[in-house]
C-alpha cells in the first residue's frame, strides 16, 4: 500500500503540477529550440531593462525641462511685476506732471487777466479782493493735489528701489522779440494743380507754415550830402541860401550817427578806435587820417 501510493505520488505530482514535458534544468541537454527561445526571451528582458533605463533618463530630463521652465516663468513673473510696478510710477510721474502744468497754467492766466486783461476784463483792486477767496482756494486745492502726487511718487520710487527722476526740461526757443522789422519771403509750389491720377483741378490754399530766422545787416557807412540852393534876384541882386545844418564837431566829417556809434563802442563796448578803425576797414571803408583823433573831446564839448 505504501510502495502503490509512493509510486502514484512520484508519477502523478508532476502532472498535477503542469511541469510534465519541461526539459531538465541543465541547459546541455535543452533542445535547439528551447535554448533559442530561452536565449530571445533573455533578449527581449534586456531590451526592455534598456528601454526602461531609456525611459528613465526621459522622465529626468522632462524633469529638468520643466524646472527650467519654472524658473524662466519665475523669472518673467518677477520681470512682469517690476513693469508693472514701474508703469504705475510713470503714472503718477505723469500725473503729476499734469498737475504741475494745471497749477502753472493756472497761475499765468490770473496774471495775464490781471496784467494784460482789456480794461474790461481786467480786475481792478476792490474785484481782486473780492475774488481773492475764490482764487485762495483754488490755488490751495492744486498745492494740496501736487503735494499729495509728489507724496505717491516718492512712495512708489522708495518700493522699487529708486529714485523718482527729475523732470528732463526740454530746451525752449523763446519767440523772436515783435519790435523786429520782419522781411517777408513767400514760398509757393510751382504748380497749385492737383497732380494725384490726372485730376488737374485746381487746388485750394488752406494755411501756410511760417518759420522765422534771425538775421542781421552789418553797419552800413553812407554819406550825407548836403546840397544847398542858391537863389539871387537879378534885380535886386540879392543871394538867398537855406541857413547850414549844425554841426556836433566844428570842421569834423563825421556825423551824429557815426559819433553816437564810435562813443557807444567805446565807452560801452570798450572798443579801442584803433579796434574800431580796423572793423571800418572790414567794411571796405578806409578811415583818412583826418578822422585818427578822439571824437570823445569833441563829441563832449558839443
Amino acid at each position: 500500500m505504501c510502495r502503490c501510493d509512493a509510486s502514484v505520488s512520484s508519477g502523478t505530482m508532476p502532472r498535477m503540477l503542469g511541469m510534465r514535458g519541461l526539459p531538465p534544468n541543465d541547459p546541455q541537454g535543452l533542445s535547439p529550440e528551447v535554448a533559442a527561445l530561452i536565449a530571445q526571451l533573455q533578449q527581449q528582458v534586456q531590451d526592455q531593462a534598456q528601454q526602461l533605463s531609456e525611459r528613465k533618463q526621459a522622465l529626468a530630463e522632462s524633469d529638468r525641462v520643466l524646472a527650467e521652465r519654472d524658473k524662466s516663468l519665475a523669472e518673467r513673473d518677477k520681470t512682469l511685476a517690476e513693469r508693472d510696478a514701474l508703469l504705475q510710477r510713470k503714472d503718477r510721474e505723469i500725473a503729476l506732471r499734469e498737475a504741475k502744468i494745471e497749477k502753472i497754467n493756472f497761475e499765468l492766466a490770473r496774471l495775464k487777466r490781471w496784467t494784460y486783461g482789456a480794461k474790461s476784463e481786467a480786475m481792478s483792486a476792490d474785484q481782486r479782493r473780492l475774488f481773492e477767496e475764490t482764487l485762495a482756494e483754488d490755488e490751495a486745492s492744486l498745492r494740496e493735489q501736487l503735494d499729495r502726487l509728489r507724496r505717491e511718487a516718492e512712495a512708489a520710487a522708495a518700493a522699487a528701489g529708486t529714485k523718482p527722476k527729475a523732470p528732463v526740461r526740454k530746451p525752449r526757443r523763446n519767440a523772436l522779440p515783435q519790435h523786429l522789422r520782419r522781411v517777408e519771403h513767400h514760398h509757393e509750389p510751382e504748380s497749385t494743380d492737383c497732380q494725384e491720377l490726372e485730376c488737374g483741378r485746381p487746388m485750394t490754399r488752406i494755411g501756410e507754415d511760417v518759420t522765422e530766422r534771425l538775421d542781421i545787416v552789418p553797419a552800413e557807412f553812407f554819406v550825407h550830402r548836403h546840397i544847398y540852393g542858391k537863389w539871387t534876384c537879378r534885380h535886386c541882386q540879392v543871394l538867398k541860401q537855406a541857413p547850414s545844418v549844425p554841426e556836433i564837431v566844428e570842421g569834423g566829417v563825421a556825423a551824429s550817427g557815426l559819433l553816437a556809434h564810435t562813443l557807444i563802442s567805446r565807452f560801452v563796448d570798450h572798443l579801442p578806435y584803433y579796434r574800431q578803425e580796423t572793423c571800418w576797414r572790414r567794411s571796405k571803408f578806409d578811415p583818412p587820417c583826418r578822422l585818427n583823433f578822439d571824437p570823445g573831446l569833441g563829441a563832449g564839448v558839443a
